[in-house]
């Protein structure tokens, strides 16, 4: 397992590979990396072992809020660092595969279905494929 710092600067390296109109559209959300997921939380959203979670998302996604939304709290994007480093072969798949967690729950912090989220995720992974091809 890599230091948080190490991790928390691979989590930096995924948020700068994805797509910059989605960076600059994020107001108000903070990336909180953490070590596990609570064995509570795995059990609320009805995940056994040996399947696990990669990150969460925790907010109100932008298209359900209403006019008077304001003065609160950042929503939150967790990511969870065991689960990542356990998952990837190397430091490259590491930062793909946290790339590809935080694509998918900052799709939910704009209201997308499974459906936009899993096409966004597809082009992402056309182009890095495109670019280690170049």
């Amino acid at each position: 397992m890599t230091s948080r710092a190490e991790f928390e600067r691979r989590v930096a390296e995924a948020l700068a590979s994805i797509p910059r109109r989605f960076r600059d559209a994020m107001q108000n959300i903070a990336i909180v990396v953490e070590d596990e997921p609570s064995a509570d939380l795995l059990a609320d959203m009805d995940i056994h072992p040996p399947d696990t979670l990669l990150g969460l998302y925790q907010g109100t996604p932008l298209t359900e809020r209403r006019w008077d939304y304001g003065n609160t709290l950042p929503d939150r994007v967790l990511i969870f660092q065991g689960p990542h480093e356990r998952a990837a072969a190397d430091d490259e798949d590491l930062v793909v595969a946290i790339a590809e967690t935080l694509i998918h729950e900052i799709g939910h912090y704009f209201g997308m279905s499974e459906e936009e989220i899993e096409e966004i995720e597809e082009k992402y992974w056309r182009v890095r494929r495109r670019d280690a091809r170049a």
